[in-house]
Parts: structure tokens; C-alpha cells; sequence
């Protein structure tokens, strides 16, 4: 259990933070940016549950914002340190979690009327705060894989955060109800 007593530690006033192993890094370390871009998606889909309060796509979001925790503590923490029998295991998210959001797709999917066009992101309040959120999970998305790159990371973090986007853009649909108000792309529309 997480005990907070204090806000402020001053222990970043240089520039630097505490990863999940207590190794201190700055603050615009990739590891870092990655799980901030989590943190950031985190927050977009909070306000987009402003909106869908009482639905069944509110308790699949309070899922995934406990879930985007898991994975930032995934990603705060470097695999190596699995190895240290001194410390307690991290942790990591896991395929269960992969597989619940594919499962959730697949049920508004088969829901939502056929696309015809891209989407513009945009429609309902909920709808639009989803496509927020959705961008930002890219985001995070092209970080972690940034940071894959460099050191060694878990591969259900990576799936997770990709199936994740996929999720939020069906969501905003169904939150359109069920893809009927998207708002459709139309090529070329303001070239005169």
C-alpha cells in the first residue's frame, strides 16, 4: 500500500527523479517521458469519463486508468531489476490485461455502424476527449517503443498500450452513438 505523509520531497529541484528501483535519473530521461506520456493519457481519459458517467464504457475506462497505474509503474521500474532477489518483484503489466481490452473491442465493435470514411476526431463531448486521449496514448506509444530500443522492456507494456489505442478509438465511436454521429472525414472538401 502506497502511505503519501508528504507532497514535495525537493528530491527533483535539480532535475532529477527516482525511478522504481530508487536509481535517479533526470527528468528527461526516455524512460521517464514514456511513462509521463502514461500519466498524461491517464488524465485525458478522467475527462472524458466527466462524460460517460453511469455507462458500461465508464467501468471499462475506470479499468484502464487503474490499469495505465500498473503500467506506469511497469515502465518506472528497468526489467534488470527482476533479477535482484533483494528486491520485491515489480510490477509488470500482464496479457490478461491485453487480452480484457481486445475482448471490449470486440463487443462495441460489433455494435458500430460500418465505416464508410476516416473519423475526424470530434462528435459527442465523450467522443472527443476519447480521440484526445487516443492521440496521447500514440504518444506514449511512440515513446515506449523509442525506449524499447534502448534497453529491454516487457512486451505485454507494448501490446497493452497498442491495443489501447484501438480501444479508445472504438470507444469514441460507440460514445457516437455507436459510430451513428461521427463526424466524417471528406477528402479534399475546402480545395475550391
Amino acid at each position: 500500500m502506497v502511505k503519501l505523509d508528504r507532497i514535495y520531497t525537493r528530491g527533483g529541484d535539480k532535475g532529477m527523479t527516482s525511478l522504481g528501483n530508487g536509481e535517479r535519473v533526470p527528468k528527461h530521461d526516455l524512460r521517464v517521458e514514456a511513462y509521463g506520456a502514461v500519466d498524461e493519457a491517464n488524465a485525458a481519459i478522467g475527462l472524458a469519463r466527466l462524460h460517460t458517467v453511469g455507462t458500461n464504457l465508464d467501468a471499462m475506462l475506470s479499468r484502464i486508468q487503474n490499469d495505465l497505474f500498473d503500467l506506469g509503474a511497469d515502465l518506472c521500474t528497468p526489467e534488470e531489476d527482476e533479477q535482484d532477489p533483494r528486491r520485491r518483484p515489480p510490477l509488470r503489466v500482464t496479457q490478461v490485461q491485453v487480452d480484457r481490452l481486445e475482448a471490449e473491442i470486440d463487443a462495441m465493435n460489433g455494435l458500430l455502424t460500418p465505416l464508410t470514411s476516416f473519423i475526424l476526431p470530434g462528435g459527442t463531448p465523450a467522443a472527443a476527449h476519447l480521440h484526445l486521449a487516443r492521440t496521447i496514448v500514440r504518444r506514449a506509444e511512440r515513446l515506449i517503443t523509442a525506449l524499447q530500443d534502448a534497453e529491454r522492456i516487457n512486451p505485454a507494456a507494448l501490446s497493452y498500450i497498442n491495443r489501447l489505442s484501438d480501444h479508445l478509438f472504438v470507444a469514441s465511436r460507440h460514445a457516437n452513438n455507436d459510430g451513428d454521429t461521427d463526424v466524417l472525414w471528406v477528402p479534399g472538401l475546402n480545395r475550391g
